[in-house]
């Protein structure tokens, strides 16, 4: 089969699979009275569903696993990258139904990002086109779990409007994808495009208004998986595609680390609910949500673009 017609294929299974997914955890959800119910935060104004990013976890793990049968040789990085996001995805979907402490999320994330690296390796080099070259030396293990760890929870942060997160796993799986495959890392790059196409299934459902919210499972899985499979890329690739995978996501981080900092100077408690971020300010002001998620999403999608033109075309 040629390549076009299989990727075609495989993405298009990967958006039914995750929008018929979706639509049952819609129901299941509903049935266990797992809903946000509308609070001082205002994002929604009706009782909704969550956990419905469960559908994305479920989708790419699948793809992960038929991508590691049809590529052996990529099966220990695959399995570096999916096993630690699975361990996030689990003690978050204990959170959605139960809540977990705090302390024992970070814990989890922490570790998970340590064994990522271990596994994949640090990002030991950054590679910027003709900008040139950076050697981060003793830096590479403590930046790469830092990279790790900050984007599980900014994405989680993040996930606060209809349609925000899911637009930004399309456009985050979609440039991944291109740049795995332009570097030569086909699995990795299928997972990367399975990972894109089960986010716009889900958002088949999570374009405002929502029925249903991705919930702490969909979103620190997200992060995580757009974290590590650029590190999965592994050789003289990985410095070229990481830079990418920071580009495409900096609407998330800027957004994150403006308002912690913010926050911080203000003396705030920062693992308190808050209405502080960009994203928050701007549908508070009056924005519709799917304009402001359509603001995000078109931001990360150019920076894509342009990171992918500035550092991976030769």
């Amino acid at each position: 089969m040629p390549h076009a017609v299989f990727y075609t294929v495989w993405c298009l299974t990967a958006v039914c699979g995750s929008a018929v997914l979706t639509r049952q955890l819609i129901d299941w959800a509903r049935a266990r009275g797992m809903l946000d119910l509308p609070n001082e935060r205002g994002s929604h104004a009706l009782p909704t569903p969550r956990g419905g990013g469960l559908a994305i976890v479920a989708v790419v793990s699948v793809a992960a696993m038929l991508a590691a049968v049809l590529h052996p040789e990529s099966l220990r990085p695959l399995a570096g990258a999916m096993l630690p996001a699975l361990a996030v995805a689990a003690v978050s979907w204990f959170d959605d139904v139960r809540s977990v402490p705090i302390r024992v999320r970070f814990a989890v994330h922490f570790a998970a990002a340590v064994a990522a690296t271990a596994v994949l390796g640090p990002v030991e080099r950054i590679e910027l086109g003709s900008f040139g070259s950076f050697d981060l030396g003793v830096a590479a293990w403590p930046l790469t779990v830092l990279w790790i760890v900050g984007l599980i929870n900014a994405f989680n942060f993040m996930d606060g409007i209809d349609g925000i997160a899911g637009i930004t796993g399309l456009a985050g799986g979609i440039a991944l994808a291109a740049a795995a495959w332009i570097s030569g890392a086909t699995a990795i790059g299928a997972v990367a495009a399975a990972f894109a196409a089960a986010s716009l299934g889900f958002l088949m459902w999570n374009w405002p208004p929502a029925r249903v919210f991705m919930g702490d499972v969909g979103s620190t899985f997200c992060g995580m998986l757009l974290a590590v499979l650029p590190l999965a890329v592994g050789g003289e690739a990985k410095p070229r595609v990481v830079p990418v995978a920071v580009f495409v996501m900096w609407p998330f981080i800027f957004d994150t680390g403006f308002t912690l900092l913010r926050r911080l100077a203000n003396r705030e408690n920062i693992f308190q609910p808050h209405r502080s971020h960009i994203y928050q300010r701007l549908a508070i002001a009056g924005w519709p949500h799917r304009v402001v998620s359509g603001l995000y999403g078109g931001l990360a999608s150019m920076a894509a673009v342009i990171a992918i033109q500035l550092f991976l075309k030769k």
